[in-house]
């Protein structure tokens, strides 16, 4: 939430102070959230008076150019949301008093919120993660982590397509790896299926990992107790089919143990293989297609990615570049640091 350096005055307007008092007692809202509402209408009585308006005379050409106002001075749609929201409360409220006759916030909306681009490692950064070794690790384990990491790496999938997997295919079966066609045959969003090729590093992978699964008293277990995880690809200790969760823990401790200096997740892989693969091949169909997107728009995110990287390139290595330094903001990952989420 924004923070705000307003305050309201000494004396607001008495239909204010008459709806904060029903927010306190009629809607029983939290004391901060009450403060809230009194700044927050405290300046629209403010613009309404410097208008020359009575409250009730707002009109909805008024309340967008206050809205641009906000907007100019810097802050963020999401402030200004929370400000309409109240505003639009108020004159809902002030309509069930009879008071006017329409809600004039009722269709003005904030800004739309520039849409964060998603977290992706370095290309460096994501092959030494693929590639550690844990040598702290006991040999089952492991070899379990690592054919996780290069299936959500090296296939791009989700990591709810990845636990659903099972180790062969079977009529019950929501995914499965065909190692002989190197092929991870997945169920994604919306019940949909898809193909996505397995490189030559997660097979290998996947053969150690499939070759001391088999050895496994927890799978042993496992047959007798839960068929389910028996079928799972990825099963934990206990015989069980590898949570979402575990995945997340596992996958954490490994970027800890690569030395990455940010918190590794499952997506964030996802991404990596995503904007990987456009900067050598620019086929945003085929990353559509390879992601299971249905929408190609959700792919073209990547784009913007990709872009960061070829101007990080230009900057670190064109003789131009510093040239374009002055009067220049600094771009994100260049001269300051990279605010992204």
């Amino acid at each position: 939430m924004d923070s705000s350096t307003d305050a309201p005055p000494a004396a607001l307007p008495a239909t204010i102070e008459k709806y904060l008092e029903h927010v306190r007692v009629e809607r029983r809202l939290a004391q901060r959230t009450v403060e809230l509402y009194a700044i927050h209408l405290a300046a629209l009585a403010g613009h309404a008076a410097a208008a020359g308006l009575p409250l009730e005379q707002v009109q909805t050409a008024h309340v967008r150019r206050w809205m641009a106002q906000m907007h100019g001075g810097g802050r963020s749609p999401r402030g200004i949301a929370l400000v309409l929201s109240c505003w639009r409360s108020f004159y809902r409220w002030l309509g069930h008093e009879g008071l006017i006759g329409f809600n004039p916030v009722q269709d003005v909306h904030a800004p739309k919120a520039a849409r964060p681009l998603p977290k992706a490692l370095a290309v460096d950064d994501a092959v030494r993660l693929a590639d550690l070794r844990d040598a702290d690790a006991d040999p089952w384990s492991e070899a379990r982590d690592r054919a996780m990491v290069e299936l959500l790496y090296g296939c791009g999938l989700r990591v709810g397509e990845l636990v659903g997997l099972d180790a062969r295919a079977s009529a019950t079966a929501r995914g499965w790896i065909d190692l002989d066609a190197a092929e991870a045959q997945v169920l994604g969003k919306g019940g949909k299926r898809r193909i996505v090729p397995v490189g030559r590093m997660a097979l290998e992978s996947l053969r150690t990992w499939l070759a001391v699964r088999e050895d496994c008293a927890a799978l042993d277990a496992a047959r007798l107790r839960a068929p389910d995880s028996a079928a799972a690809l990825f099963i934990g200790r206990n015989g069980t089919r590898v949570s979402s969760q575990a995945v997340w823990r596992q996958l954490r401790q490994r970027g800890v143990k690569a030395g990455l200096a940010a918190p590794v997740h499952p997506h964030m892989l996802r991404h990596s293989f995503a904007s990987h693969l456009l900067q050598s091949s620019s086929d945003l169909r085929a990353v559509q297609e390879l992601l299971g997107h249905a929408n190609i728009s959700t792919t073209q995110v990547y784009t913007r990615l990709d872009f960061q990287h070829l101007a990080k390139a230009y900057d670190a290595g064109h003789p131009r570049a510093q040239a374009r330094d002055e009067g220049i903001p600094p771009r994100a990952g260049r001269g300051s640091k990279d605010k992204n989420p």
